[in-house]
């Protein structure tokens, strides 16, 4: 199920728009090998983030094989999620994020073609939720696999405002 673009992201703050779309920005857990997010003066990069939430990795598999797109494509927003709370973290307040890149990883098959239109749920929902601030340049990459067997992974740099 596709959700416009622009729905939610019309008035308000940022997280007033999360709120509306009956989402929260989730808590990131710690890692002893890595952070979320490294700022290096006014940029903010996020380290791959998958499909967590509160804790629990929502999916598993092979997009095209074990997973449908639509699956996938609801993966991809709550990676998405994961990565705007790692941004909101590094500056503070959701409003001062505005996004640069975003690398979607997709797991597939070699014959999948699709990953655009998964990488496309994650570009909705920075859309819906930081409105122009959420435009950014991107790229969805096929892969054979991920970490922990998940469908998506996503990567994003972001600057302050």
């Amino acid at each position: 199920m596709s959700r416009p673009a622009t729905s939610a992201a019309a008035t308000g703050s940022a997280a007033g728009r999360l709120q509306a779309l009956g989402l929260e920005l989730p808590s990131l857990g710690n890692n002893p090998y890595y952070v979320d997010q490294r700022t290096v003066g006014s940029s903010i990069h996020i380290s791959g983030q998958l499909p967590y939430k509160d804790g629990e990795l929502l999916g598993q598999g092979i997009v095209g094989r074990d997973v449908e797109l639509e699956t996938a494509r609801e993966l991809a927003r709550h990676a998405a999620l994961n990565a705007l709370a790692a941004a909101a973290q590094a500056v503070g307040d959701l409003d001062r994020v505005r996004m640069v890149q975003m690398l979607v990883f997709v797991a597939s098959t070699p014959d999948f073609g699709l990953q655009s239109r998964v990488a496309n749920a994650a570009s909705e929902l920075l859309i819906e939720v930081l409105g122009e601030n959420g435009r950014h340049a991107r790229t969805a990459i096929g892969v054979a696999g991920l970490p922990l067997n998940s469908p998506v992974e996503i990567q994003m740099v972001c600057t302050a405002v």
